[in-house]
């Protein structure tokens, strides 16, 4: 709303006040939205967890003989709440809904939360942990995979390309940059126009033509111009248009299978206080920083990595999403006051997984959201070594103390029961379990951009 309001000010003639141009810079944007989302949920996250106390939406809690678990039984859920409004209104406000890439956000932002919401209203309703079905989390989880993958695929305004720049100096003296998308043909190149202005006011302005391409590329680490095309995948198909949409059809195939595997693992991350939100904020962080450069022309073309026009607005989003998350952890933090819920952590891993593929990162989540898979994994790995072990021994036995595996930490080492790893023989308190998890994933995010130089 104010940024279309402050973008008619600006081409307005009739109205001429300081700072009517200051709603263009995207950094300003964004230190607005993220101070906007971290008063609201410090704020209004108050009032919410008061009236979920009086609504008695509390958590139900199941005894897995875990130090202090059942202390938490009754602290209201759905917190998750707390963290869309936070997110919402701040991207209403001062995001450019114009925008393309903005609006996927609101919308996965929203669609995730909804199915996080059903989850969490029919464990309240029906008092206990089932929830909503999983093969009616995986519809909706597909379905947003579908939108966002088919949304790229035919959506004119989202292109990228490769910007080499000549020199150092000419990266490093541009300053600004503001780009508008022509005439869009099936996949070949259109011109945009980045126009840069120096800092000092005796150079002239430059204009510097820029061919972007509708193609299903991404970026991969350990290769030297980072780049991978999933139409080389298709490439042995003889007829060219046929060999073009099986591309985009692989394209949208990965696009599912990472929204359902980030929203699900962000899902079962969601088990000690803070956990979730904690790690969330540090990917997205790391992702903030991706989109920033990837959507200016200049970094971009210095740093020789993928530039996608219309990405910049990302950092906006982000920031009010860095925003919600720090806010929530004022009440999410060990002792938690409430929880996020199913509300929450499907919608964080959902969002986080758009975001990646928005700025054709979708190749880097493993590494990135590692503690997600993780978490995900031993789930998996437990379940299976379960089965199999209980088919030939006739008794079932277990690689973790329990899962998924932040609850490993949590538990005491003890010869009766039977796991391939049975340490550390005493159980961490869940505070410090946290703090390493953060740990790990701030070292993860280094990584990630590590991986982008070693070419």
């Amino acid at each position: 709303m104010f940024y279309a309001i402050f973008d008619y000010l600006q081409d307005s003639s009739a109205f001429d006040f300081p700072g009517r141009h200051l709603m263009t810079y995207i950094s300003f944007r964004a230190g607005i939205t993220f101070a906007l989302s971290l008063v609201i949920a410090l704020v209004f996250g108050r009032h919410i967890i008061d009236r979920l106390q009086r609504m008695q939406v509390g958590e139900v809690v199941r005894n897995l003989g875990l130090e202090g678990q059942m202390k938490k039984t009754g602290t209201p859920t759905m917190g998750g709440i707390i963290i869309i409004i936070s997110i919402m209104v701040p991207c209403l406000l001062v995001g450019n809904l114009t925008n393309i890439y903005m609006l996927l956000m609101l919308v996965a932002t929203l669609w995730t939360g909804a199915i996080g919401f059903l989850d969490d209203y029919r464990k309240i309703k029906y008092h206990n942990k089932d929830g909503l079905q999983g093969k009616y989390k995986i519809i909706g989880q597909v379905g947003l995979g579908l939108l966002v993958g088919l949304t790229m695929w035919l959506s004119p305004e989202i292109k990228m390309s490769s910007v080499p720049l000549t020199t150092e100096k000419e990266a490093f003296t541009e300053l600004t940059m503001a780009s508008s998308i022509t005439s869009s043909t099936h996949d070949g190149p259109t011109v945009v126009m980045a126009s840069s202005s120096y800092d000092t006011a005796d150079q002239e302005r430059t204009v510097h033509p820029v061919k972007v391409y509708k193609t299903p590329e991404t970026t991969i680490p350990f290769v030297k111009n980072n780049n991978f095309n999933y139409q080389w995948l298709t490439s042995w198909i003889p007829n060219e248009n046929a060999a073009h949409t099986a591309g985009w059809i692989i394209f949208v195939i990965v696009v599912i299978v990472a929204v359902t595997a980030v929203s699900n693992g962000a899902n079962l991350t969601d088990g000690l206080d803070g956990l979730c939100a904690g790690t969330s904020a540090i990917i997205g962080v790391a992702l903030a920083v991706m989109a920033y450069l990837g959507g200016n022309v200049i970094y971009s073309g210095y740093l020789d990595i993928m530039y996608i026009p219309g990405s910049e607005e990302l950092v906006v989003y982000a920031a009010a999403f860095i925003g919600a998350l720090v806010g929530f952890l004022w009440y999410n933090a060990f002792p938690a006051q409430v929880f996020m819920g199913d509300t929450g952590s499907l919608m964080l891993g959902g969002i986080l997984a758009v975001f990646a593929i928005l700025i054709r990162k979708e190749l880097l989540i493993p590494l990135l959201c590692l503690i997600f898979f993780i978490e995900d994994l031993s789930v998996v790995m437990q379940v299976a070594y379960f089965k199999m072990t209980k088919r030939k021994y006739g008794q079932g036995r277990r690689i973790f103390k329990m899962t998924p595996l932040h609850h490993h930490f949590q538990k005491a080492g003890d010869q009766n029961i039977q796991c391939l790893i049975n340490f550390p023989k005493q159980p961490i308190p869940e505070s410090k379990i946290v703090v390493r998890f953060w740990i790990i994933g701030i070292l993860l995010a280094a990584l990630t951009f590590v991986t982008l130089k070693i070419r």
